[in-house]
């Protein structure tokens, strides 16, 4: 009777200890998660090159290491800005207003890719905007810039990380920008 129970305790022993193993097999070989957390489509990292950026519209030249230590949404786009950029431009701004007292890590940046200066009308609402004439390197370095209509997300270190679709659900890039600000100390100031 003892070595029988014995022998039970040992049987619930081991599958205990194996069980676990199992379903790990089981979770990660046959159920593999489908969902996502983000919104925006993670790529890269791309880093973008050295290259100084000519200021457009009055504005200094951008340089790279200014992106250095922050988050920044850029947009790369013409300087007659249609339906598409405005989104774009508005998404960026209350992306960055959104996040409250973090809102000084994130940046913004309009790299234009032609020889057009933005209307004042479309810079007007467009505070902490910096604008820049687009180099070849980084056109080549920004993934999906050739398409238009896309902000994407450059990382403290100055890589090109995340970009969202044109016409981005504004609600999904703030909560992607939060989720990002929110467990990633990149950016922060040293207080």
């Amino acid at each position: 009777m003892t070595q029988r129970k014995a022998k039970l305790t040992l049987a619930a022993l081991a599958l205990v200890c194996t069980l676990p193993v199992a379903a790990s097999y089981l979770a990660y070989y046959v159920w593999q998660p489908t969902g996502k957390v983000n919104y925006g489509e993670l790529i890269g990292p791309a880093p973008l090159p050295d290259a100084r950026l000519a200021g457009v519209g009055g504005q200094a030249a951008v340089e790279r290491a200014e992106l250095n230590g922050r988050w920044t949404l850029v947009y790369v786009g013409p300087g007659n800005c249609d339906a598409t950029c405005e989104h774009a431009l508005y998404a960026s701004r209350q992306s960055r207003l959104a996040q409250g007292e973090d809102m000084t890590r994130v940046g913004r940046l309009w790299v234009v890719t032609d020889d057009a200066v933005p209307s004042p009308r479309v810079l007007a609402d467009q505070e902490e905007l910096r604008v820049a004439r687009a180099d070849p390197s980084w056109i080549a370095a920004l993934p999906a810039a050739k398409e238009g209509g896309r902000l994407i997300l450059v990382d403290p270190f100055g890589n090109a990380m995340m970009r969202f679709p044109p016409l981005a659900d504004i609600k999904l890039v703030i909560k992607d920008l939060k989720r990002l600000l929110k467990y990633s100390p990149l950016g922060r100031s040293e207080s």
